[in-house]
């Protein structure tokens, strides 16, 4: 049986985002100018080819179709942002952002984990990408199939989190349903009552990566409801961290020791003040719309191209059908 899905995710994510392009702000700022972006080189088009586009216009006083295509809107982004898994080194949670700066909005967009890729040439859940070649290589595959290009990533390690939540001094948190989980191999155990807790980062590490009980029993959709568990942790976690600005110290110590990204300082202090110049009701989410089909989820193509056009592509042109490389049965 499918199911079709394209949950909004919006005040948690909201919080959660601007608190970290608050902290980057922060920190970035006094040690650097507030300036732009540079495009990485392979998301440029070569100059040999737009000579060869503006020569074709010249004989034939058509359009270069190419460098047309592929030209930049001013000051749009794509940073693809992954959590990784602590079991098996996949990534656990992947949000692919556009920030544009000169409209003044942030858009970031679940890519769910188990949506079908190839990956080195053979079929992979989505989030084996990262496990084969970090976040490089996710990075290729989502472009790849999203017809957009993924200017810079930033992964963020589990234990992090873990240590974030141990900064604040834990969360009181309603735990949705019993959780009776083991897992021998991973030394994991999860045994939670429903109801409200006060989880330190160990706890809450398992109450996030919860999917279902020994018995097969639990949320009943495994990815929904682990996913809407994490977004009212991050929320919870997010509105603590905000009212301890007194840490920010310690929560840049946490950031430079367990995120890895390819964006320099000068990069996050951009992000960070476009983010508070936007406000958070400029920033919303959503997920990629898909079928699960068993292993995998099918992206939707026409919805897929339309949530692309209407809210990541940094191109002026849309993106077409042709631009896509998405998995169908």
């Amino acid at each position: 049986m499918s199911k079709k899905h394209r949950r909004r995710r919006r005040s948690w994510s909201r919080t959660l985002l601007l608190a970290v392009f608050t902290a980057a702000a922060l920190y970035a700022g006094v040690h650097c100018l507030f300036r732009a972006p540079d495009l990485p080189a392979e998301d440029l088009l070569p100059a040999e080819e737009l000579d060869e586009s503006a020569d074709v216009q010249q004989v034939s006083g058509e359009v270069p179709s190419k460098s047309s295509h592929l030209e930049r809107r001013p000051y749009c982004y794509t940073i693809l942002l992954s959590g990784t898994d602590d079991g098996n080194g996949n990534s656990d949670t992947n949000i692919l952002l556009s920030v544009d700066g000169e409209n003044g909005s942030i858009y970031g967009v679940s890519i769910p984990r188990d949506t079908k890729a190839i990956v080195h040439g053979k079929k992979q859940k989505i989030n084996a990408a990262f496990g084969a070649g970090g976040s490089a290589l996710l990075a290729e595959v989502v472009s790849e199939q999203l017809g957009i290009p993924v200017d810079f990533t930033v992964s963020v390690d589990l234990k992090g989190f873990q240590a974030l939540v141990e900064a604040i001094g834990g969360v009181d948190f309603e735990v949705p349903i019993n959780m009776d989980y083991d897992d021998p191999v991973q030394d994991l155990h999860i045994h939670f009552s429903k109801g409200m807790q006060h989880l330190n980062g160990s706890e809450a590490m398992k109450v996030v990566r919860f999917r279902h009980n020994n018995d097969g029993t639990g949320y009943g959709s495994e990815d929904i409801g682990r996913m809407q568990t994490q977004q009212n942790f991050l929320k919870a976690v997010a509105k603590k961290a905000l009212a301890n600005p007194g840490k920010i110290n310690e929560y840049v110590k946490i950031f430079q020791k367990y995120v890895d990204t390819n964006l320099s300082l000068s990069d996050m202090a951009w992000f960070g003040q476009q983010a508070l110049s936007m406000g958070m009701e400029n920033i919303d989410f959503a997920t990629l719309p898909g079928e699960w089909h068993s292993p995998y989820i099918y992206l939707d193509p026409e919805e897929t191209l339309s949530l692309v056009n209407e809210h990541l592509n940094p191109y002026v042109e849309d993106r077409t059908a042709e631009d896509l490389d998405l998995q169908t049965r």
